[in-house]
This record gives structure tokens, sequence and C-alpha cells, in this order.
């Protein structure tokens, strides 16, 4: 957030993170941001834009069926996700939800990357889980460890995989006429050394916004 120069404040929502029965990724994300959103925004008397974001993990096999890999518990958890996504695609999937506290209107956007996980060997995971930065992680890792550095190339959003994709967010913020102090996309791909090569398709709408339902 504090890449595009806006104020802001941090409000911490309660919400039930548990999947539903049947529920995909993408709704799983979307419930979530849009719970998470509703939550922060009963913590505000005045008023305001509230944003609020949710990431997961889709790792789907090749019978076609999916898991939505949150955080893990444990461990040995954190070790059974790596060794279930090394070497293989996956999707992460980020929902921005956000509501001015004015008058109650609604935005929502949906971001989803392929993740290409290259072959990291048993020792590699015990030593970074060892470390303890997988704990709070969906899907047990982070794309930016540079000690663990999951990914070998990807063609999407980093920022999504990091957990807020920017540019998703800026084209949404326009919709409340809020725009960054800076060049989102510039100071975003400086801060995390990133080539990326789809912010002007999302920026210029070629990738389609999520519309809430």
């Amino acid at each position: 957030m504090a890449l595009g120069g806006w104020q802001f404040a941090i409000l911490i929502p309660r919400v039930y993170e548990t999947p539903l029965p049947g529920e995909d990724g993408m709704e799983y994300v979307l419930r979530l941001a849009h719970s998470k959103v509703t939550s922060a925004a009963s913590q505000v008397h005045t008023g305001g834009i509230i944003v609020a974001a949710d990431t997961t993990v889709l790792d789907t096999q090749a019978d076609g069926t999916s898991a939505i890999l949150g955080k893990p518990c444990s461990h040995a958890e954190a070790v059974e996700m790596l060794r279930a996504l090394r070497g293989r695609t996956h999707q992460v999937h980020t929902a921005i939800a956000i509501l001015s506290n004015q008058d109650g209107r609604l935005e929502c956007d949906l971001c989803t990357t392929d993740v290409p996980m290259r072959e990291y060997t048993d020792e590699e995971i015990e030593a970074y889980v060892a470390g303890g930065d997988p704990m709070d992680k969906a899907g047990a890792y982070a794309i930016q460890h540079e000690g663990f550095h999951p990914v070998e190339r990807l063609a999407g959003c980093f920022a999504n995989v990091m957990g807020l994709p920017l540019c998703h967010l800026v084209r949404s913020l326009k919709e409340f006429d809020v725009q960054p102090a800076t060049h989102i996309a510039q100071a975003c791909q400086a801060a995390i050394g990133y080539d990326c090569p789809v912010y002007a398709s999302i920026l210029d709408g070629k990738i389609p916004d999520y519309t809430c339902r």
C-alpha cells in the first residue's frame, strides 16, 4: 500500500476462514475478501474507503480435482504442501473488495496467476520450513523469499502471489476517484525486482475486472 503513496490505517477483520463445502478457490477468496471488508468497515465510524484482500493457493491435480491450500498448521503440513507443489504449476487467486463507508458502494476484483514451482530438494524444504517462514503463508511459501526462491520463472502478476495485486487495486480504486500518488506499475516492479509482462493489460482493462455478484 505504501508504494501507491496512499494514506492508510490498518484494521484487523475477524472472519471465518475455513472453506465451505464445494467452494472453489475463486469463490473462497471472493467470499473472504467480502467478509473482511465488511468486518473492517464495522470498526470505522466515519466515512472512508475500506480495502480488503484474501489470497489462496489452488492445487489442481491431473484428474481435475483441486484443493485449496491455506496456511499450514504444523511443520509437517508445511513440508507436505511444498512437496505436493514441487515441480508443478498451481494457481494463486487474490480477491480484492473495496467498500465506501460513506454510501455502502462495493467493488470487487480478482487476480489469478499461474505459478510454476522449481524442483527444489527435500533438504531445501526442511531448511526453509525450519526457519518458520512458511507458517503464515498460503501454500507454505513466499515467492519473494531470497533463500528458498521456490519459483524459477513467472509470466503473470508477481505482486498477486505476494498477496496484493497492485494494478488490480489501482483500477478498482479509480471507481471511487482514488488515485495513486506514484506510477504504481513502475513502483511495484522496482520494489520487487520483476519485469512484469501483464501490468499494461491489467491497467488498460484488457484483462477484465471482476464484477461483484
